[in-house]
């Protein structure tokens, strides 16, 4: 089953991507051209992949894990809704999820 996910990028523009439930939303921004650089490519080590989910679906992810909240405490521009796009996995239950790319990213990859 395809999954719709908008990202809103750090310049406001909404970008929506197709991907299939099982991936997670870092690899999915970054195949749709974002500025996700994910720097320790999913092990929960940086926090280059911040993203602030819209307020109305953060209570529908399942909690951060302890570890990730300890990241969250290094992102840029982090909010109560922050999540680390490499910890979220897609599921049906996600489809028309909307997370916003923090305007403070910094993506080392587009240097």
């Amino acid at each position: 089953m395809s999954v719709t996910v908008t990202f809103i990028d750090p310049r406001g523009h909404a970008v929506a991507t197709t991907c299939e439930a099982g991936d997670n939303l870092l690899r999915v921004g970054q195949a749709a051209g974002l500025p996700l650089e994910g720097t320790c490519e999913g092990q929960m080590a940086c926090s280059t992949c911040h993203v602030i989910v819209a307020a109305e679906w953060f209570d529908t992810l399942p909690p951060a894990a302890e570890e990730e909240e300890d990241m969250l405490d290094f992102a840029a521009g982090a909010r109560r809704t922050s999540r680390l796009a490499c910890q979220i996995e897609v599921t049906a239950a996600l489809d028309g999820l909307t997370v916003s790319i923090p305007g403070e990213s910094h993506d080392a990859r587009r240097m």
